[in-house]
């Protein structure tokens, strides 16, 4: 298959071409290099692979650039977006312009020059906003869901906040009724807390990795809150075999959105469990500032996956505890990436 990956060059991006090209496919790398690890990514790819790896540099922006490199296509993994809240909030205008016309024009370009190809779309669990009814509780050190054991289904109504929550919503939504409307061959994965190896994760976003990678460096984090929140984590390699089989399934499922995530098996609390956990690793205490509650934090996110489970025949495989140490071994061996 040729298969086309839209931010081929970043974290979730970089690990996906690596397994696809492992399989034998060939794969495009649409990506413009603006995120910070992308062009080491990028190298990285190019050092493994000889055969098979196509580069184009193009932004999703740029309907006319996608019209010229998608043609041909059997899968597109959209997975190119402006990915943190604070900077959709400081730059609403560009966010929306990636997250919300970047999706419309890879959709209008799947429609014109790809129409057979399946498209997998990198949601996120943010659509849900703030879940102001979803009762929160606080059960031993962590907090947890009152109501929700299982975590946040599907069905859960939508609640866009924030200039991301509304922009990744809005791609969130063509995708399903490009479905309807087009017959495109589109699926839409609702991401938790993606976390693996090549992930340049800062404060805003990527936070498992930016807490391992000032860990390693000897600098410090600030936590907001009081470190009891809770997030379910998915290795990165969990997730590509989503994507597989949801390619693989696509016939039977498209137009419909799965939540991909730990689930309430695979969460932890930010700091509470994940502090200890790190100065283990590290081999020492973690200095640590505390700061306020930011606006919109989330005290608890955990994704019900009982419906990827059961329709796509899914499950995690990687613990919290295994792909936090392997994260913290590359990091460790890499320091240099995180230098600059």
């Amino acid at each position: 298959m040729k298969i086309f990956i839209t931010g081929g060059a970043g974290f979730i991006g970089s690990n996906s071409v690596e397994h696809f090209l492992k399989q034998g496919h060939t794969v495009v790398i649409y990506d413009n290099l603006s995120r910070k690890g992308g062009p080491s990514n990028l190298e990285w790819l190019r050092g493994q692979f000889s055969d098979g790896l196509q580069f184009v540099e193009g932004d999703i922006r740029d309907y006319r650039r996608l019209g010229e490199a998608i043609p041909g296509s059997d899968v597109v993994l959209h997975l190119a977006s402006q990915v943190a809240v604070t900077t959709s909030v400081l730059d609403p205008r560009e966010d929306f312009e990636i997250n919300a016309l970047g999706t419309f024009n890879v959709l209008e370009a799947v429609r014109h020059y790809a129409p057979e190809a399946a498209v997998l779309y990198a949601s996120t669990n943010k659509v849900y906003g703030g879940m102001e009814a979803a009762r929160v509780e606080l059960q031993g050190d962590r907090y947890g869901y009152a109501d929700y054991p299982q975590g946040i289904p599907e069905s859960y109504p939508l609640d866009f906040h924030s200039p991301y929550g509304c922009s990744k919503g809005t791609g969130d939504q063509y995708m399903l009724d490009y479905a309807r409307i087009y017959g495109l061959r589109t699926m839409v994965f609702r991401q938790s807390c993606i976390y693996g190896r090549r992930q340049f994760g800062v404060e805003d976003q990527g936070w498992v990795a930016h807490f391992i990678i000032a860990a390693v460096l000897g600098r410090g984090l600030s936590i907001y809150g009081d470190g009891r929140q809770v997030r379910d984590l998915l290795h990165v390699s969990d997730l590509i075999r989503a994507y597989e089989l949801g390619i693989q399934k696509i016939d039977e499922l498209r137009g419909q959105a799965f939540n991909v995530g730990g689930g309430p098996d695979n969460t932890l609390s930010i700091w509470s469990e994940f502090g200890p956990l790190l100065a283990e690793l590290a081999g020492r205490e973690i200095d640590v500032t505390w700061g306020d509650w930011r606006p919109g934090d989330q005290r608890v996110f955990i994704a019900d996956i009982r419906k990827a489970r059961d329709l796509l025949g899914w499950q995690p495989a990687v613990s919290p505890i295994e792909g936090i140490r392997d994260l913290y071994d590359w990091v460790s061996a890499n320091p240099d990436l995180f230098l600059a």
